[in-house]
Formats: C-alpha cells, structure tokens, sequence
C-alpha cells in the first residue's frame, strides 16, 4: 500500500502487526497533507480523498484502540505553526474542529447519539442551527470592551499565527463592535475570497509576470507566475502574509459562526440567538443561517443549500448542524478534538456538463498509455476544468466515449477531474480506437493478459520512458554504475549524448564535450568514464534486470539465467515463444485452466527454466519486447549475438554458492526489512545455498522476521519453524564469507 492508498483489507481481517503498519502510513500521509493544505496552502488531494484517509484511520482504530499512536491525526486540529514566520498566539479556549457526515443516515445517528446521551425521548423535539460551511481558513478575532485587540489563525487549535495586522484591511472585520458587547468577547470565523475575485486575483499575478517579462525584454514565462488552486487557498495565502500590505491588495470577506473565550454576559442562551447578536455586534453571517426543529427539517435546509450552491458567490463544502441549546451543548461536551454537539455534513464532490472535444495518449514514464480527454472549458467547484482523465482502454470503452460526446463530469483533483457519465451515448457518431502503437516513438503498444493498462513495448528507444529506463540502467541493483546519477543523465539527455544504455559505453568519446560543461573537471570525468568502463563484462543477471523489461526483476533474471546460462539465447527464445503463441492460441472449446497450463509449460520449456516463480507473464513480456526491432537493435549493439560483439560481453551465467548452516533449507523472509531489500535477501540465500519461498509451509526450514511480522510469523511459530530476527541473518551470511 503506498502511502495515500486505503487499504481494502476489513479491519476485522487484519492482524495487529498489520493494523500497526497502516495506522502509521496513514499518520504520516495525514500529517503531510494537512500541512499541504493548512500551512502551505498547495494540496495534492480533494477534500474527498483526505476525508477517505481519516476515516480509515478511524476505522482501524475503534478496531485496535490499543494501537491508537501518540502523532495519530485524531488526537490534533489543523496544523503545526512552528515554521511559520508570523508570530505565536495561544488561544484562551481550543478552537476545535469537526466531526464529518457523508449522507443522511450518518446525520440520523448524529441525532440519535445526541438524544440518547441528553436521555430525552423520542417526542422531545430538539432544535439546531443549520448554515452553509464556507471553504476558507479559520480566524479568531479577540475584542476587548468592543475594541479589536488580536487576531489568529486556527493553527494546530491551541497555537495560531497572529495575523492582527492583516485582518485590518478586510471590511467585514469591524475595529470596534456596535452596541455593548461582553467585556471580553472573541468571535470566530472564516475569512474567504469569493469566486470572482479568485479568478481576478490569479489572473492579475499573471499580468504581473508578464509585465515585469516584458519590461526586462525577457520571454513571458506562465509557470513563473503564482497560481492560487482553489479560493481557499487564494484566501489563507494572502491573509497568512508577513507584510500586511500584501493582505491589503487581496480582496478579503469574513463571517462568523461561533465564539471563543468570553469575559461578561454572553448575549444569548441558545447558538441561534449568540449569533443573532454577533450579527447586531456588526460581524456578518450566513445569509443561510437558519434555527429547525429535528432530522428532517435538517435535511431539507442541507437540500435548500445544496440546490444553491451553484449560485453562491463564494466556495461551500457542506453544510454544519449544532444543537441550538447552550446547556445542553455544555452536557454533550467534546470527544477528542471535536464537539458532540456539532457536525459537518459534507457535500459530494462537484459535477457539471461539457463537450468531449478530444482524446490525447500521454506515455507515462514506465510505458503506459493513458488517454486524457480535452473537454470544453467548464467551471466546477470555482475551477475552470479543460482536462480530464480517462484513465484507460477499458474506462472508455465503458463509457462508450467518442469525440464530440456531451459528459458528466466530478471534480477528483484540483486539476484534473473524472468522467462521470456520458450523456449522448445513443447518438450516432465515429467510434474511438485506441492507438495499438505508441504515439512517442511508434513501437507496438499491447496491453497483457488481464491487465487493463497498455504499454509501450519501445522500452529502450522511447523518449517517455528514456530517463527511468537509463536511471534503473545504471541503478545499484542493475550495473551500478557510479557518477551517473539522474541530474548527469538528464543533462547528457538533453545534449543528445544518450537515448539508449548502449550510448553510455561510448561516453568515452565524448570526454572533452563532457569537460567542456559547467562543473565538471578532468578527475570528474576521468573518474566516470573509468567507472563506465568497469562494467564491460557486467554479471549478466543484473544487466538483463537493468535493461527493465517487464516483469523481470533482479530474481527473476538471476532464475531465467539459471537455465540459460548464457544471456545472448534470450532473443532467440523469446522469438520462439512468440511464434508458438502466435500459432497455438486458446481454442475455441479449450477451457482457460488447461490453455494456461499449455502457456506455463510453453514457457519452461521453451526459456529452459529450472526455478519457481517464472511464470507466463514474464514469457510474455519478453516475447513483446524481442519482437520490436527497436528493441533488437538496441540488445545487438549492447551485447551482440557472441562474446565481443557488442559494447559489453557478459560472462556465462553460474551460480555460485558458498558453504553455510542453511545450505539445501527452505527459508522464507517476512515483515520489513531495514538493512535489505527483498530481492538482497533472496541473492544471499542464493549464494549459501538456501532456496528462498515466499510462503511459509510445512517443508519451510528457516523464518527471518523483520519489524512488522504478521501471519507468516504466527504460522512458523504454530509448525514450530525456527524463526532468526534480521541480524541473525546477517550473522548466518557475515559467517559464510
């Protein structure tokens, strides 16, 4: 699971050492992105996507409350303020954040909850506030006998950034209250930017851009110019400001709906009357503030709302719900960092309709081909959205889209959205066909046996993937060639110097174009020809492994090489695979597990494997990639079908093992490893003569578990499976020698 990724295992169905690991990723993610959004005002994700992430988090802790971390996400509001350059403010009371609700029903167990905890019975009606939850960045205003006197941000909820001086230029924000307020009254709120001056604001810092381009006699460079993503972010960049003359430029709104600290009478007994009389103070509010009488009631204003939010000039993202009885708000009290007498009812993600104008193929830098539809310009969500993903092959084909198509679109992303549905189907136009060659550099695209993704089989010519594919090349499990990391690959790149592996061993001739770049000295260069040149006679397992083809990793190499011995075969019998698949394909009554049992023996047979692991899709894939002259031509130069013909001659294959306690043992490693990779482990084991699997069973001899062991670890205990930790295993191959 990477790190922004919900695992989709059932909490019921985890174990601990599991739940542990994903409550860490998941604090770590949180922490990063809640930084990205509050205190750097840049994020990655939608507020959907960040939701998604907190409630799984929830979720594996109600499941493992003895996992609940010290950093875990539900224990902290907003963000850390320690880098900020404005000054601290601690706030007298903790401004809180809020529970969330994603449809109806979670309201109705809001409600309930509530009314059990007050134990009132079902006729007892209870009345709450319900407004529009404005998208913008939270603000304390402390007032003191009617005086302004400070303003702050949220921040982490007990420390916020002053932000007093900012403040002053926004003309919601009164320096001095109407009427007699509480001695000490601290109003809280939101200061936005609505949706037009948003797009005025991004729109005059690109002005700007130009202008100073222009005055200088530069070029007009768009990605110098800062672009604000959403209003939200429009607002918290430019209230957060060092220097409030900035602030003073930025067009600036507030309301308030709620209170802090409060010295003297509070004006009210009840939320609704508190605000009225925040409103009266001279403080603007929610036009859409509004006092109802129970659940249903709560869900037809959400719907009233909802129903305007197109219209609004500022950005919503839900609508929040607050029990309207100060005492009994008091008795609900708080649950970690939110109030039980409160929530947020969030709103789903923002749809709109446009014209499918075209359908572009991006080839990503692994090789896959992923189609991005231009759309007519439509606003969704404050956002002027021209792209949206398509995602694959398959997604098009089942949303039946054609150039010219009407479509539904959501907002997944600050940029790009997602197709939602295709509104004109039916009607008659040119049906779309998905390109089988690669737009970058023409080599056949082919999509794999249950795979959806289609990919580039121009591994080594394509310009899309030139630079990953020289990087793993040169990598330290490949041919490790030292000097050439991804900033000398990129700048030979961009000078011509490399578009395949073969061209790095003829750097050598290019030693005083090197010489003659910025930083590099006659020792530096020196030093990485000399290292290029090391790596004449490469170990042929890690040169095939560095060439990427796919599905042959640093295991699956040193195991094919096993049987073949010598790498220059593999041309030759990925081109007999071929031929055989091309001539014997599934028949028609042949059911699927006997033809792919017919492919798997195809396979051993023909590649001459002598391992597990090796199964059809590296068969496959070696089969696509031998088939592309491109390819061919490449592999000829670089090593040639005999011993010195190409740029490098590999020695045959040989494994060769040393003696050591677990020569001839099953072992099986489990849990992370700290000081190794995955693939290492399995080398060492190799090389003592140790076969390593991947499963623990009866016939496993040795566990070696690394931090995080879940089940393998249970299992090896229940059959009574020796088990070593990391360094033991180190001890067991520092022993061999």
């Amino acid at each position: 699971m990477g790190q922004d990724q919900i695992s989709a295992t059932a909490p019921v169905d985890m174990t601990e050492a599991d739940a542990a690991n994903e409550l860490m990723r998941l604090a770590r993610a949180i922490a990063k992105h809640d930084r990205l959004y509050h205190a750097d005002d840049a994020p990655e994700i939608t507020d959907q996507e960040y939701d998604a992430l907190v409630r799984r988090n929830e979720a594996l802790e109600a499941a493992f409350p003895h996992l609940i971390r010290a950093d875990s996400p539900s224990k902290g509001v907003g963000h850390e303020v320690a880098a900020s350059p404005l000054s601290k403010v601690t706030h007298s009371v903790r401004m809180m954040s809020l529970d969330n609700a994603f449809n109806a029903e979670e309201v109705g167990e809001w409600v309930a909850r509530v009314r059990r905890f007050l134990d009132l019975d079902a006729d007892t009606p209870i009345a709450f506030t319900a407004e529009d939850k404005i998208d913008g960045l939270s603000c304390s205003l402390r007032y003191e006998n009617g005086e302004l006197v400070r303003a702050a941000t949220r921040g982490d909820g007990r420390v916020g950034e002053d932000v007093t001086p900012n403040v002053a230029h926004i003309a919601d924000i009164p320096a001095k209250l109407a009427g007699a307020p509480p001695e000490v009254l601290e109003i809280r709120g939101e200061v936005y930017m609505e949706r037009a001056a948003f797009a005025d604001l991004n729109t005059r810092l690109m002005d700007d851009v130009r202008a100073a381009a222009e005055a200088k006699g530069e070029e007009f460079d768009p990605n110098k110019a800062r672009q604000f993503a959403n209003p939200r972010n429009a607002a918290a960049g430019s209230l957060r400001q060092k220097d409030a003359s900035v602030t003073a430029k930025r067009p600036l709104r507030f309301w308030a709906h709620g209170w802090g600290e409060v010295k003297g009478e509070l004006p009210g007994e009840t939320q609704c009357e508190v605000i009225r009389a925040i409103e009266a103070f001279g403080l603007p509010v929610s036009q859409l503030f509004t006092r109802v009488e129970g659940l249903d009631a709560l869900l037809a204003h959400y719907d009233s709302i909802a129903a305007q939010r197109p219209d609004l000039p500022y950005e919503i993202d839900g609508v929040v719900y607050k029990v309207d009885r100060l005492d009994w708000q008091e008795r609900l009290g708080f649950v970690a960092k939110a109030p039980r007498w409160a929530l947020a009812h969030k709103f789903p993600a923002e749809r709109a309709e446009t014209t499918l104008e075209a359908i572009d193929i991006q080839v990503g830098r692994t090789g896959k081909l992923t189609p991005v539809g231009r759309l007519a310009p439509v606003l969704v969500g404050g956002v002027t959205v021209t792209n949206v993903t398509l995602h694959n092959r398959d997604e098009i084909a089942r949303l039946g889209l054609r150039v010219g198509d009407r479509v539904l679109i959501q907002r997944a992303g600050d940029v790009i959205p997602q197709v939602v549905e295709n509104l004109t189907r039916e009607a008659e136009r040119e049906p779309y066909h998905f390109p089988n060659t690669c737009p970058e550099c023409g080599s056949e695209a082919v999509a794999e046996e249950d795979e959806v993704d289609v990919r580039c089989t121009g591994g080594l010519i394509c310009p899309a993937q030139r630079l990953e594919r020289l990087k793993h090349f040169v990598s330290r499990g490949a041919l490790d060639i030292e000097g050439l990391g991804e900033k000398t690959i990129a700048q030979f790149i961009e000078h011509g110097w490399l578009s395949s592996p073969v061209e790095i061993f003829r750097l050598r001739k290019r030693r005083e174009d090197i010489l003659a770049l910025e930083g590099w000295q006659d020792k530096s260069v020196d030093n990485l020809l000399a290292a290029v040149e090391d790596k004449r006679a490469p170990d042929a397992a890690r040169l095939l492994f560095g060439l990427g083809i796919r599905h042959v990793g640093a295991v699956t190499a040193r195991d094919l090489l096993k049987g073949l011995g010598d790498i220059r075969k593999l041309p030759d019998k990925a081109a007999e695979f071929h031929e055989y698949r091309s001539e014997h394909p599934q028949g028609p009554d042949e059911k699927v597990s006997p033809f792919n049992a017919r492919m798997l023996d195809a396979v051993r047979r023909i590649y001459e494997v002598r391992a597990d692991g090796i199964g059809t899709a590296v068969g496959h894939a070696l089969a696509d990639f031998f088939h592309e002259e491109h390819n061919r031509q490449v592999w000829d130069d670089l090593i040639g079908a005999e011993p010195g013909a190409g740029e490098v001659d590999p020695p045959i294959y040989e494994v060769k093992t040393v003696a050591s306690p677990v020569a001839g043992k099953t072992v099986v490693f489990t849990g992370k490893l700290e000081t190794m990779s995955r693939d290492e482990a399995k080398a060492q084991a190799e090389r003592l003569g140790a076969k390593a699997a991947g499963s623990v069973s009866a016939k496993t001899d040795l566990l070696v578990a690394g931090p995080g062991a879940g089940s393998k670890m249970k299992k090896a205990e229940e059959l009574g499976i020796e088990i070593i930790d990391e360094a033991g295993w180190a001890a067991i191959v520092a022993a061999a020698g």
